[in-house]
């Protein structure tokens, strides 16, 4: 089996924990393609698909992106374009989904799972783009949905989250470069005050499994 995992920084795997090495763990006989981007937005991702095109031999794809197209508002560099409200990201996601459909017999859309930790606005602004994500979805054959912002946020509500959130460039780039163990990303999330992020955004090790696990699912349907 060939699986591709198309994304952003969270699906790279760093900084954070990836969740894409776990499941290269959990499933040593399949063949996992990484192809994903720090700071990849829909439209940014959609013009990177349309320059090399995918390869045609995919048995299952997981296509995970849109967090950037809210979270970059916050962070005072934009690296990628972004969408400009929701009719502009319902027509770029159609456009990947449809160049991802044309290279794997099966397709897994994911919905972004948050920023920051705790209800705020961004968190509302990511529930919009899932409703998005989920009703593309189906209106598509041979293409499921994962809702991690609803895992997520169903982890979360037993737990006392902070408000951390790192909207700095500085301390992001500090991140990737210091923090590369997940001993000690999970210390500092620790630190932080949260428990599925390092930073509201990458991946703990909690979070990494909690990933691992929803797309175990449907790996494991096939």
């Amino acid at each position: 089996m060939k699986i591709a995992c198309i994304g952003d920084s969270l699906t790279d795997g760093s900084p954070g924990v990836s969740f894409f090495k776990i499941l290269k763990k959990k499933y040593p006989n399949v063949t996992f393609v990484n192809i994903s981007k720090a700071g990849e937005t829909v439209k940014s991702l959609h013009t990177r698909l349309m320059k090399k095109e995918m390869e045609k031999d995919f048995d299952l794809a997981f296509l995970w992106i849109g967090v950037n197209d809210i979270y970059s508002r916050l962070l005072k560099v934009q690296a990628q374009p972004i969408t400009r409200g929701s009719e502009e990201f319902k027509d770029f996601y159609e456009s990947v989904l449809e160049i991802v459909k044309k290279a794997a017999k099966r397709v897994v859309v994911v919905s972004p799972a948050v920023i920051g930790e705790t209800i705020n606005s961004s968190n509302r602004g990511l529930l919009n783009l899932s409703i998005i994500i989920e009703e593309i979805a189906k209106q598509q054959k041979a293409v499921t949905f994962i809702d991690l912002q609803a895992k997520f946020m169903e982890e979360l509500e037993t737990r006392r989250s902070s408000d951390f959130l790192n909207i700095g460039v500085v301390q992001l780039v500090k991140d990737v470069f210091f923090y590369k163990s997940a001993k000690r990303i999970d210390k500092l999330s620790a630190t932080r005050g949260l428990h599925l992020t390092m930073d509201g955004i990458h991946l703990n090790s909690r979070g990494a499994n909690l990933v691992a696990e929803a797309y175990a699912e449907k790996i494991d349907d096939i």
